[in-house]
């Protein structure tokens, strides 16, 4: 009789993990029918000369690749990407986790002051672009009016037409929309610290300063390796603000690799070589993070 009621409790256990693979299906089929798919069919119209519209295209084997590698025209475009993921990079990152130590001591208004950082992270790329566009714009934008008011020329501030630094402006809009979510996950970091850590630290002699330094930082090193990788991920995809703001000017300087696939694609209507620029920009990003992920998993601390 207890060998039975065993058995049917095996079988109960048996049922419930059925059960929970089927609801795994869904998710499962989305991710292969969104995800797997296209990215097969991107490996192969990379390889062909389709145009996005005629489905009589020919297999073209290596010719896209070689054509995008002979122009300059990737190089290029990873150069644009590389600086704007860097200059994006470090400053949310630097001032997320500076917001982050701020405003996880006993401040007054911490609620208000968190809120208000992130508020910007709420607002979608398309509202934020035309914002800063006026906050940029030359003789009545919002910067410009503030430099007349000081006596200055106002129109002639113009960061987003001039060639040395509409990629930097650019970034810095990504910062200021950004920061927000790397200073949340800093601030979440930084909570899970043991007070009784700090505390023996205060005792030992150590300044606020060097409890951050020594401490905290360490503590929260696989925080950092997250919001950084996070940070990468999203610099090296930047599409929204060059395309909205500036179009990738002036000239080229502001086509990121996402860009230029979009144009190749869209504009140019060669879709079989915008796939192969999407392999190649693939292809980097996946080394760059990779790359990243070893760097900063080395210098984790184990607590």
């Amino acid at each position: 009789m207890a060998r039975r009621k065993k058995k049917s409790g095996a079988n109960t256990s048996l049922t419930f993990n059925n059960k929970m693979f089927a609801f795994m299906i869904p998710a499962l089929a989305m991710f292969l029918i969104f995800w797997i798919y296209p990215l097969l069919q991107l490996f192969y119209y990379s390889v062909t000369n389709f145009n996005g519209i005629n489905y009589n295209y020919e297999y073209v084997g290596l010719k896209n690749f070689i054509k995008i590698f002979d122009n300059g025209t990737i190089l290029n475009s990873i150069g644009i990407t590389l600086v704007y993921a860097a200059v994006t990079v470090v400053l949310s990152n630097i001032l997320g986790l500076a917001l982050a130590i701020i405003l996880n001591t006993k401040i007054r208004f911490k609620g208000f002051f968190r809120t208000a950082s992130y508020f910007p992270a709420l607002f979608s790329a398309i509202v934020v672009g035309f914002i800063w566009s006026y906050v940029y714009m030359p003789s009545n934008g919002m910067i410009a009016s503030i430099i007349n008011l000081l006596g200055g020329n106002g129109a002639s501030f113009n960061p987003l037409g001039n060639f040395h630094t509409a990629l930097f402006a650019i970034a810095l809009v990504e910062v200021w929309k950004g920061f927000g979510t790397t200073m949340i996950i800093y601030l979440a970091g930084l909570q899970t610290v043991d007070e009784s850590v700090l505390e023996a630290g205060r005792i030992d002699g150590c300044n606020e300063w060097q409890l951050t330094r020594l401490v905290k930082l360490p503590m929260i090193s696989s925080t950092i390796t997250i919001n950084v990788v996070l940070s990468v991920i999203n610099g090296l995809k930047a599409f929204d603000y060059s395309f909205i703001m500036t179009n990738g000017g002036p000239g080229k300087s502001t086509k990121t690799l996402m860009f230029q696939i979009y144009e190749i694609a869209f504009t140019d209507q060669k879709m079989g070589r915008a796939s192969a620029f999407s392999v190649v920009s693939f292809a980097v990003i996946i080394a760059i993070t990779i790359v990243m992920l070893i760097f900063m998993n080395k210098r984790e601390v184990e607590v």
